[in-house]
């Protein structure tokens, strides 16, 4: 007991010091979980430094990632490449030990986590797809995806409303290997969480059909040791170790009170912590017979061989499974990928077909989910309005080895379970629901793209289109607001082969989120030449043009640019000179070398207008502070589709109307 209490010790001292150094962080927790920490990582975590990325290892998730030095302190100890120099740059710039953990930037760190929750959601999709993919590739004695998904949280993660949508999702879905450590230390910022979270947090969890193991000595090595073993003897639900701790345990003075939560202990603090814990070293000073107790390096090695092995024999068995197997963790797609997808393309192109994007997207996802397995998608209780569902689709509650969620009315919680899904490998994950409800999942949709997730958002329902449900369902600045988000690529495709050219390059994209933005109604399918058709993956093109020098450019998207180009032609018809440019993807346009750009938005004095059913002022980018934007400035209303874009201007008569007079000013 000593000697694990002197372990758990080092994770504390190297908190609090590297915190000092900072002179910002959140000392409190590491200090709190450091004895958890210890006998999970030492005793249980499944993990091979040398190779964090080893297919099989133990996912851990620090879900109350303001904590962060607990999980920099244990990388560093067990013997990932993070120096100690690393922890004294802790929170400085360019360093590896960012505030909160940050994928990428730190070697072991599964996921960015910090938004309250979210780490907890990312481990229910790492959970999801460790149970999927085992029940996919698994067979007799080969278990080759078998391993288990740890969680840290605290009262905040709890209190955050993501944590009832996803966790009474894993209950249903019978997340086996999810086991959460639940940090019950009653402090949070404000001081005592008696004051406003008083739930019974057992009970909740057992409603959610949760395994609950209650009450546990968080500070106790060999007891909670004994609640990981009953947590891995239940195989039919997650499990959530309560565990009672000591905020800033350790600290004379301010263990169990806000003021060891946030800020750094201060030199007095950390000279009395160190003689409290009986610590008699110099800051950043860890003997050598502490490195070796928690040096898992070769126990890492050792780990992994055994399962090469395995993989080895699984090999000889199962040759074909086992090449897809790879081929699917290595991201790597079938050698018939571009042959199928152009095919497929080109053939929509001379069948033409007039239908909504959203059933393009459908129709798209039936060709393609062929020869792509690892397609999961899933919808926030809208599947049969976002058509996200091809014929293919097995829910994996009904077949454990399927390629669909049923997420239930939660979006947010979806987001965030579909990025843990992506990142933790063998799997694209898309998932749909109407383009507004997207202001729920909002935070999860910028983690994604701070992750640089490849995830797909199908968003349906794409404008004041929809119609009759009116302006609570009608998404008017939001498009916007995904185009400015960084990494995210933004499709508002126009017909089906707009489409399939957009979920193609999404599928291709190697990181980062792309949102498909798919229309309810139908929508038009353009006549295209070759150059026209291969152009569409630059993002934005020349759809009609003159020969004459222009008058104006037209920039358009979606279902506004059938309109726009029948005004086109009606201007035309007066003898004015007319470019149509469609811009499915801002984003990817932008991209596009100068030379391109330069062919398709000349940078002289030709007029530009802009026409789109949502905000107005994105386009300025375009068009320039003196071009013309037909877009809109309010919110909408109830009415047919038909009637709303008549009164909104989005007809071809008011494009006309609205061009001469801007021509003539």
């Amino acid at each position: 007991m000593y000697l694990r209490k002197k372990l758990a010790n080092a994770i504390r001292i190297l908190s609090i010091d590297a915190i000092q150094k900072a002179k910002s962080g959140h000392p409190g927790m590491p200090m709190g979980m450091a004895d958890i920490a210890e006998v999970l990582w030492r005793d249980f975590f499944k993990h091979n430094p040398k190779n964090p990325n080893w297919y099989n290892r133990d996912r851990f998730v620090l879900s109350n990632g303001h904590g962060s030095m607990l999980l920099y302190s244990l990388l560093h100890l067990t013997g990932y490449h993070l120096s100690i120099e690393e922890l004294k740059n802790f929170r400085q710039m360019n360093s590896k030990t960012p505030g909160h953990p940050e994928i990428g930037e730190t070697p072991g760190v599964e996921v960015t986590t910090g938004p309250l929750g979210q780490g907890l959601a990312n481990a229910v999709g790492m959970a999801i797809a460790e149970k999927t993919l085992s029940a996919y590739f698994n067979r007799s004695e080969y278990n080759i995806v078998d391993h288990y998904t740890w969680v840290f949280v605290g009262d905040g993660c709890l209190m955050e409303g993501i944590s009832h949508e996803v966790c009474s999702l894993a209950g249903t879905l019978n997340l086996g290997k999810l086991i959460v450590f639940y940090d019950k230390n009653g402090i949070s910022i404000d001081g005592q969480t008696s004051n406003w979270f008083t739930d019974n947090t057992a009970q909740r969890f057992r409603s959610y059909n949760w395994h609950v193991i209650d009450n546990i000595d968080g500070h106790n090595s060999s007891v909670i040791s004994d609640s990981i073993k009953l947590a891995q003897s239940v195989k039919n639900k997650p499990s959530i170790i309560i565990c009672n701790t000591i905020i800033g345990f350790g600290s004379p003075n301010k263990s169990g009170t806000s003021e060891s939560h946030g800020a750094p202990l201060g030199e007095v603090e950390i000279s009395l912590t160190r003689k409290h814990l009986n610590w008699h070293y110099d800051p950043f000073h860890i003997p050598e017979e502490i490195y070796s107790e928690w040096n898992s390096v070769q126990k890492g090695l050792d780990l992994e061989s055994q399962w090469n092995e395995l993989f080895s024999l699984y090999r000889s068995k199962y040759p074909s499974l086992s090449l897809e197997y790879l081929r699917r963790m290595n991201h790597k797609f079938p050698e018939n990928w571009n042959k199928i997808t152009n095919n497929y393309i080109h053939f929509l192109q001379n069948n033409k077909q007039d239908i909504a994007s959203r059933q393009a997207s459908q129709n798209t996802l039936e060709e393609y989910s062929k020869i792509l397995p690892e397609l999961i998608g899933g919808s926030a209780d809208l599947s049969p309005s976002n058509l996200s569902m091809w014929s293919d689709c097995i829910s994996i509650k009904d077949n454990t080895s399927g390629n669909y969620i049923h997420y239930g009315v939660r979006e947010f919680g979806m987001t965030a379970i579909a990025n843990g899904i992506s990142h933790y490998g063998g799997f694209i994950p898309y998932t749909a629901t109407f383009l507004i409800f997207f202001e729920y999942a909002r935070n999860a949709v910028r983690m994604a793209a701070l992750m640089n997730t490849k995830h797909i958002f199908v968003y349906t329902h794409d404008s004041i289109g929809l119609g009759e449900d009116g302006p609570t369902h009608q998404p008017i600045e939001q498009i916007a607001s995904l185009r400015m988000t960084p990494n995210i690529d933004v499709w508002r495709p126009s017909d089906q082969v707009e489409t399939a050219v957009a979920w193609k390059i999404a599928l291709e994209k190697k990181s980062g989120p792309t949102a498909l933005i798919l229309s309810r109604q139908n929508l038009p399918q353009f006549h295209r030449n070759s150059k026209q058709l291969n152009s569409i993956s630059h993002g934005g093109y020349i759809l009609y043009d003159s020969d004459k020098p222009l008058d104006i450019i037209f920039i358009s998207t979606g279902s506004e640019l059938y309109i726009t180009l029948m005004a086109a032609k009606k201007l035309t018809n007066l003898g004015y000179s007319i470019r149509v440019v469609s811009m499915p993807s801002t984003n990817v346009f932008d991209r596009q070398d100068i030379i391109y750009k330069e062919s398709i938005l000349p940078s002289d004095n030709t007029k530009r207008i802009a026409i789109e059913a949502s905000i107005k002022d994105f386009w300025y980018k375009y068009v320039g502070i003196n071009g013309l934007i037909i877009g809109m400035k309010t919110f909408g209303a109830s009415a047919p589709a038909n009637d709303l874009f008549k009164k909104f201007g989005f007809t071809v008569e008011n494009i006309v109307k609205k061009s001469i007079i801007f021509l003539q000013s």
